[in-house]
């Protein structure tokens, strides 16, 4: 999915629904789409926060289209009320950093996504795990928090991060899938933290769900969530199948399969491309399936 055309409403508190609203952080790169965008959930006294986004550096050209920064942005769009907690789906630095200055800005406790640091060698830095991040309250898969009018469930969904959590808003039937599901792009899923097998079970329990739309932290909103993901678990099934169709021909490294399984695929993204490659190799590999010698993958005698 293209881009839409600029101007992006960077730095604005725009209406989603009657409890939902969206402030989109200026981080936009080709793995952010337009941004990170950041929810604010509540209508009344209190609101929660859903993905603070990055680090609020305050340098040229990281600013919001009215010049204030990120965290300032929020803090202008929550106005009056209280933040009664700040929620995070994952440690991304592309999602949580904030959290620690909108928190020494308001007292509001972190809640949400457990802490998780590791070493990443992914394709790109923004995938880069935030080391600082530390939750007052992580949520366990079912658990609830909630304010004035609002309830928000975590949903655990494993497999972009081990720690990803979505969550649901109860009274709308809405659910904030951080970068697990996204209508512009497939999620990345990058060893060793990121798993295909636990991935695809996250998205089959999203399938069996009811929730009437989805809102990413990159992308447009989700209106026919089953459908979307219906077709995801399609296109990592057909992945796969490309997969081990190759290395029925012979031995094949991740350099010789991402050309020919991604034609036409814009060169900076080929590292993402070959990590989740080597996420469905792993799994196949579990499976029994493939072996692994080297940098070099052949089906299982």
């Amino acid at each position: 999915m293209d881009a839409p055309p600029k101007p992006w409403p960077t730095g604005l508190s725009e209406q989603c629904e009657p409890l939902v609203r969206r402030v989109l952080a200026p981080n936009p790169s080709h793995y952010t789409f337009t941004g990170t965008q950041t929810y604010l959930v509540g209508a009344g006294d209190d609101v929660a926060v859903i993905d603070p986004g990055p680090a609020d550096t305050g340098m040229p050209g990281h600013a919001d289209t009215n010049g204030a920064g990120h965290v300032e942005a929020i803090l202008a769009a929550v106005g009056s009320a209280r933040i009664a907690a700040i929620m995070c789906t994952h440690t991304h630095r592309d999602h949580s950093p904030a959290s620690r200055a909108l928190q020494a800005a308001t007292g509001a406790p972190i809640v949400g996504c457990a802490a998780l640091s590791l070493d990443d060698d992914g394709p790109r830095a923004d995938t880069a795990f935030d080391p600082d991040y530390a939750p007052d309250r992580v949520l366990g898969d079912g658990e609830e928090i909630s304010g004035q009018g609002w309830t928000i469930r975590a949903v655990a969904t494993p497999g972009h991060t081990s720690n990803h959590l979505c969550y649901s808003l109860v009274e709308s039937g809405a659910l904030f899938t951080g970068d697990h599901v996204m209508a512009w792009s497939t999620s990345v899923v990058s060893p060793p933290d990121g798993d295909m097998s636990a991935y695809m079970a996250s998205l089959q329990k999203l399938y069996d769900r009811e929730d009437s739309v989805y809102y990413p932290a990159h992308g447009p909103a989700v209106t026919k969530p089953r459908q979307l993901v219906r077709g995801m678990l399609g296109h990592r099934k057909s992945r796969e199948a490309q997969i081990v169709r190759l290395l029925e021909t012979g031995p094949h490294t991740i350099g010789q399969m991402v050309p020919v399984m991604y034609k036409g695929l814009d060169p900076r993204l080929n590292g993402a491309a070959g990590r989740s490659v080597l996420a469905h190799l792993i799994d196949l590999e579990r499976q029994g399936r493939v072996t692994e010698d080297g940098e070099t993958w052949s089906m299982t005698l």
